[in-house]
């Protein structure tokens, strides 16, 4: 069921700095520009909370556009290295001019720029990875990138949240480029010989030969399987994107801006360090137990998260409870590749389809921060978590009930090659 590798010490080690250096920038800046353009821009050079946060959609908008053009890029173009390369260095740029502009055409232009480049890097890793270790590495392999990913993060906020603390906000675009220009290095580390372009897009290859060509965008469309796998991770990013956020709108009525913004620095260390033990876990079992019982473990820990937030608006009790979205999202960012390289053995979309996945859950992020916006304003807080609850519980189901086990999987060969709509595979 794919092709045996046999990587050398040096490329897993790249993967590990590659996974660990490019965390905070595949992110992006988030909260922190908008905490930079307020503090150091501010109303006398025409900046306040609705510019900033224009800034900020047409940066998530470019992003979002990005994500299935850049799988398609990754799945045509054999050098992957070096659009991974191109990208950081378009971040570092962007990162390192922010600082010295304040028009808000110019400030749009760097995020909108940051935004398209960052979109590169998931499926990119990913793709190098699959190309690196070959498919029967590969679901192990993603546990430990997304543990080294869970750890870079954990690593830059903590820096952020005290460097910005002795120098000012302006601190986390020199951290930032600092990652971006130090995943550079990581990525040289990893040798392009050892990375076959081939199992990256998901050909898969048996007994030394090519399966069969890449097959076009039809090859995801006519995939039922993976269509759904589409629906069910917007539906998570449409229960999980609001639930951090309403907690710190929450935290600042409770105890204040300046303390609010210390608990919600702590979610966010103390959730990324339960990340690295579960992503790495997940990765690892999820050949011996399945993606099914895994993935639905992150659906049922998302919907008992966010039923668990009214009980109490205690900021002792909002932090602890926020300590599962460790869990879920743990299981989540660990699985996702790994389903969608399931779904697409043999196809040669494996980029492209990683991208367009990434836009439906983009869409789900998008639309979480409204929906929670709109319940807190009729009718409360805890009727927001227990809406966002709800959808968690709905996606649990859906998943248990339509969505199948993907290990094993082989997409069907018709005259034409692979279709991508994945069947189970005979003989396992």
């Amino acid at each position: 069921m794919g092709a045996e590798r046999q990587p050398s010490r040096g490329a897993l080690r790249g993967l590990d700095a590659l996974n660990f250096f490019l965390a905070d920038v595949r992110d992006g800046l988030g909260p922190y520009l908008a905490i930079y353009l307020l503090a150091a821009r501010g109303p006398d050079q025409g900046w306040n909370e609705a510019t900033v946060g224009f800034v900020m959609t047409l940066a998530g908008v470019a992003g979002l556009l990005a994500q299935t053009p850049a799988g398609a890029l990754i799945d045509r173009f054999r050098s992957t290295k070096l659009v991974v390369l191109i990208a950081a260095a378009a971040v570092t740029i962007s990162c390192l001019t922010l600082p010295f502009v304040s028009s808000f055409a110019l400030v749009a232009i760097t995020q909108s720029l940051a935004g398209a480049a960052g979109a590169v890097f998931a499926p990119a890793i990913a793709a190098i990875t699959l190309g690196v270790v070959g498919p029967k590495l590969f679901a192990r392999r993603i546990g430990r990138n997304e543990a080294f990913n869970h750890a870079g993060n954990a690593t830059s906020a903590a820096l952020a949240g005290g460097l910005a603390y002795l120098f000012g906000p302006v601190v986390v675009f020199w951290l930032m480029a600092g990652a971006a220009v130090l995943s550079i290095g990581a990525m040289m580390m990893v040798p392009s010989k050892e990375i076959d372009h081939d199992l990256a897009r998901g050909l898969d290859k048996q007994g030394g030969e090519e399966s069969h060509g890449p097959s076009g965008l039809s090859a995801i469309l006519q995939n039922r399987a993976l269509l759904l796998f589409a629906v069910l991770a917007a539906v998570f990013h449409l229960s999980n994107a609001a639930m951090l956020p309403t907690v710190g709108q929450l935290l600042t009525k409770v105890v204040g801006d300046s303390y609010a913004t210390s608990l919600i620095a702590m979610c966010i260390v103390a959730a990324q360090l339960v990340m690295i033990p579960v992503a790495a876990i997940a990765g690892a079992k999820a050949d011996h137990w399945g993606r099914k019982p895994i993935f639905l473990t992150a659906f049922g820990v998302l919907a008992v998260r966010g039923a668990l937030y009214p009980f109490s608006d205690d900021p002792y009790w909002l932090v602890a409870v926020q300590l599962l979205d460790g869990v879920g999202a743990g299981v989540y960012g660990a699985l996702f590749p790994i389903i969608v390289a399931d779904l697409t053995r043999g196809t040669g979309r494996f980029n492209v389809a990683q991208g367009a996945i990434a836009t439906a859950q983009g869409l789900g992020a998008a639309v979480s921060a409204s929906v929670a916006g709109l319940v807190i304003v009729s009718a409360g807080y805890s009727a927001a978590f227990f809406t966002l609850a709800s959808i968690a519980a709905v996606g649990f189901v859906i998943y248990l009930v339509a969505m199948p086990e993907t290990y094993g999987y082989e997409p069907p060969v018709s005259e034409d090659g692979p279709t991508g709509a994945a069947q189970p595979a005979t003989g396992l």
